[in-house]
């Protein structure tokens, strides 16, 4: 029987970097391999900056992505090895594909047991709500979906931060 595959949207943002160490520490304990995925615009659609310069060809901006989501997967693994050393060991692949978020993440989850996707929102009563990306996928994924809020920081005494945070 094949691992099972966690699937986790991954913008640059610090919710998505919350999802995907949830995604890495899920799949260490499970046996699960992760598939992180960044949506991109093609560049066929970038406004022109610079009449002189060509724009960077699809595979150049795939490449470019890819790197940094390695790059991504790679700190997120620092930070949680000393906690837990299984996530060393947790296969990852890394796409970078053309297209919406919420369509490209839906299309990787068809294969997957599980999609994790960050929460995003911006304070007061917009952070309780959940993103669009969010929303659609909790509404048309064909697996489990995990919406990771960022840790909060609040302060303690003595003018230190505690952070918490996780799965809701």
């Amino acid at each position: 029987m094949d691992a099972p595959t966690i699937v986790v949207g991954v913008d640059g943002s610090a919710g998505a970097r919350t999802a995907l160490e949830h995604a890495l520490r899920d799949a260490a304990r499970r046996g699960a391999r992760v598939r992180v995925v960044m949506a991109f615009e093609a560049p066929d659609y970038w406004p022109e900056f610079d009449r002189v310069t060509a724009p960077p060809t699809p595979a150049e901006v795939t490449d470019r992505i890819e790197s940094g989501l390695r790059e991504a997967v790679a700190e997120a693994r620092a930070d949680l090895v000393p906690g837990d050393a299984r996530v060393a060991d947790v296969p990852v692949d890394v796409l970078a594909l053309p297209g919406s978020p919420a369509p490209v993440l839906l299309a990787q989850a068809r294969d997957a047991d599980d999609l994790v996707v960050g929460h995003r929102g911006r304070g007061g009563l917009a952070s309780t709500l959940l993103g669009s990306v969010g929303l659609q996928c909790v509404l048309h994924a064909p697996c489990r979906v995990t919406v990771v809020r960022p840790p909060r920081t609040a302060p303690v005494s003595g003018g230190t931060t505690r952070t918490s945070g996780g799965a809701r």
